[in-house]
């Protein structure tokens, strides 16, 4: 699923149900980050390099749109697509 994560929390953006129009954005090294809140933008500013480290792995599953590690995600290929769920075999 091609959803936003906070950098700070790793909370979905779609599963808090923040639209597009309401987000809270941050430039950081001329990249743009998409945040649930201004707290997680003042939080993000402390330690930029911490917190996209700690987040830069995470997915949502598109069933439940639960935020999971990459690498404790299940996958399956839809088209030429690979598509990654959390690991409840209900969501799959």
């Amino acid at each position: 699923m091609n959803t936003h994560v906070c950098p700070t929390c790793g909370c979905s953006l779609v599963r808090l149900g923040i639209k597009k129009d309401h987000v809270v954005a941050h430039h950081y090294n001329d990249t743009k980050y998409h945040f649930c809140c201004q707290g997680c933008v003042d939080v993000f500013i402390t330690d930029p390099s911490r917190y996209l480290l700690e987040t830069k792995d995470l997915i949502v599953c598109p069933t439940c749109l639960a935020e999971k590690p990459l690498n404790s995600a299940v996958s399956i290929e839809i088209g030429d697509r690979k598509v990654f769920f959390c690991r409840c075999p209900h969501c799959v």
